[in-house]
């Protein structure tokens, strides 16, 4: 050691070294000043670890990508290693990190890659763009964005397009809406026609402003208008007793909506039993392709959700609550934001601490740890198993994870009492299921239907029926991770612990119809390169199973007894339920489409798909049509 430094110059360190000096590149002035406009002073204790993930987001939105030099002052701003919060910039798909003499884009355009977008002509949509659109607008696929009944959907920049087509998105670049903080008021992009002409001159492109919500959204004033909170205040108040909250969940049957099915009345007690303080994390990621039930019932009727939320707290005994939103539902978050203020400007009662976090793009978080992890601000990644999260959650403390629609229907359920949820079911079924339909349907949708229900009447009855020309040949279920089923089992009840013999399970209830005009080796695979593209990489089997296992289905001829072995090993060994859930369109395929891979030959009474891949076609026009109970 240097005997002219002395350990008494840097007490903050046992080393010697300050710990507000980085190691290696230090902040320059004006980066430092970049990053101190955005996320402010420093409280006394200095900026919380757990903010970093909203810091990047504050930097990104107003630099349209993150630079090394914000990164750097970011790190010495918050006290951080530099490596810490690179890897977690690098570890979400929504922050670009730019060398500091790149160009950080005008805008970026993400155009959906799920399979119910890429039936609809996401692809074809996605060639066509570059062209249209010019250098300076960014264009990438991106995972699932929650408007599958909307499908082809694109999001330009902030801006959702649903049933895009190249003169929609390029007219939604032209005038872009200026609905989030830190979107400039003009954008220096320059998009083309298809003939490559500039349709701008180089002129920057004013922002033409419009309404948030294109659907009416009851608002708290309204809400309270009609009784809303009225039960959530009663709980608080000691006015209605919290055990009868408890019995009325356990007899209704409510389980978690959010795909695990844990029965939300068992949950709360078992938080309820662990010492204080205790918290509450609710997951609205809703990342799995074919799910949108969640955005649906959010821009509809917040509130419902909301005193939902605090019947939970108050019942549970939690003071903190974090609301989890997936980063792609940006006028969500905008809605959540101006109710969430009004709410807590006129409280009904007492109110926890309530606050809003933003996802960056992960699938993983939709994984109650992973989400927990990020809300902490870091790399979303599962956590090993035990301890749970109901004893160590959010900050080490006992935590009450939740759905949104399993809280979307407390209120419900303890006012109307649990024989009315109960009450409805079919084929020995019993509730009420929210199905989103995508796919080869009439009219695609949210679908409020008794639990219990079969594809076929679900399509039958509250679908219109399939589109023209198109014939059912096949439907996932429960999304990317739920399998895939043949049409010749579209007789079994859609519910939990119904699908588990046949290799799938409902989940979210995420519903996606195939034709005949489809393969489902062409859904297999648009499954598979979606979860090796959203495998965190934490564990090998997880990340090198969905990886290979991808590349081993572009064959026409599948290689049955490698992928079997690479299907137990995913199954058996991830840590989550990414990796446990990948072998399942293999096995489907394995068990109830051999003729498709090769395995079988082709049966007479089914006819061959058109050409190789997925057959596209034009958007439909659905309005994406209220559910019907």
């Amino acid at each position: 050691m240097n005997a002219s430094v002395s350990l008494t110059e840097h007490p903050l360190h046992p080393r010697g070294r300050a710990r507000d000096r980085l190691k290696g590149r230090q902040p320059d002035p004006q980066a430092l000043h970049d990053v101190r406009s955005l996320i402010g002073d420093p409280p006394a204790c200095g900026h919380p670890r757990d903010r970093l993930i909203e810091n990047l987001h504050l930097l990104n939105d107003h630099f349209r990508a993150l630079f090394e030099r914000h990164l750097v002052a970011l790190a010495h701003e918050m006290r951080l290693p530099m490596v810490e919060v690179f890897e977690v910039a690098s570890f979400y798909h929504h922050f670009d990190i730019l060398k500091d003499d790149a160009m950080a884009p005008a805008l970026t355009v993400r155009v959906c890659g799920g399979l119910s977008c890429e039936m609809a002509g996401g692809r074809d949509l996605l060639a066509r763009l570059p062209a249209l659109l010019g250098r300076t607008v960014r264009i990438v696929e991106a995972p699932c964005i929650g408007r599958c009944a909307q499908a082809p959907a694109v999001l330009a920049g902030p801006v959702a397009v649903p049933e895009a087509t190249a003169q929609t998105v390029t007219d939604t670049v032209h005038g872009l809406v200026n609905t989030v903080s830190g979107v400039p008021d003009a954008l220096a992009v320059t998009p083309q026609d298809s003939a490559g002409r500039d349709l701008t001159q180089n002129q920057p492109i004013p922002i033409v402003k419009r309404s948030l919500y294109a659907m009416k959204t009851i608002v708290y004033d309204a809400y309270r208008a009609a009784g809303g909170y009225g039960l959530a205040a009663a709980v608080v108040n000691g006015e209605h007793d919290a055990e009868a909250v408890l019995q009325a969940l356990e007899h209704a049957g409510l389980r978690g909506l959010g795909g695990a099915g844990f029965p939300a009345g068992r949950k709360w007690r078992i938080v309820r039993a662990e010492p204080t303080p205790r918290h509450m994390a609710v997951n609205i990621d809703e990342g799995e392709p074919g799910t949108f039930k969640d955005r649906h019932y959010l821009e509809r009727d917040p509130h419902r959700f909301l005193e939902g939320v605090l019947i939970a707290a108050q019942v549970v005994g939690t003071e903190a609550v974090y609301i989890y939103l997936r980063d792609e539902y940006h006028e969500c978050r905008h809605l959540l934001q101006r109710e969430i203020a009004a709410l807590q400007a006129d409280p009904p009662c007492p109110l926890p601490r309530i606050e809003l976090r933003r996802g960056a793009g992960s699938y993983v978080c939709g994984e109650e740890s992973a989400m927990i992890e990020s809300i902490e601000g870091k790399r979303g990644e599962p956590r090993m198993r035990p301890p749970y999260i109901a004893q160590t959650g959010l900050f080490g403390r006992p935590t009450l994870e939740h759905n949104f629609e399993t809280l979307y229907w407390v209120r419900d359920i303890v006012e109307k009492g649990p024989g009315w949820f109960a009450s409805h079911g079919r084929h020995g079924r019993t509730g009420l299921r929210s199905f989103s339909v995508s796919g080869r349907v009439k009219e695609p949708g949210v679908k409020l239907a008794p639990a219990g229900i079969t594809l076929r009447e679900l399509i039958a009855e509250y679908c219109g029926g399939m589109a023209e020309g198109h014939e059912l040949y096949a439907y996932l279920p429960g999304g990317a991770s739920g399998g895939i089923l043949p049409a010749t089992l579209a007789d079994v009840p859609l519910d939990f612990d119904t699908l588990q013999p046949y290799g799938c399970f409902i989940g979210s209830a995420a519903v996606i119809v195939l034709s005949q005009h489809d393969r489902a080796r062409d859904a297999a695979l648009n499954v598979m390169r979606f979860l090796a593209d959203e495998s965190c990489g934490q564990c090998t089997p997880c990340r090198v199973g969905t990886a290979k296992a991808a590349r081993l289905m572009e064959a026409d001829q599948w290689d049955a007894d490698t992928l079997d072995d690479l299907a137990l090993v995913m199954g058996d060994a991830s840590i989550c339920g990414l990796g446990q859930a990948a072998p399942n369109p293999i096995r489907c395929m394995h068990k109830f489409f051999r003729h498709e891979v090769g395995e079988a030959p082709w049966p007479g009474d089914l006819p061959k798909p058109r050409g190789k891949g997925a057959h596209t076609e034009p958007a439909r026009t659905s309005n994406d049509p209220e559910p019907r109970a």
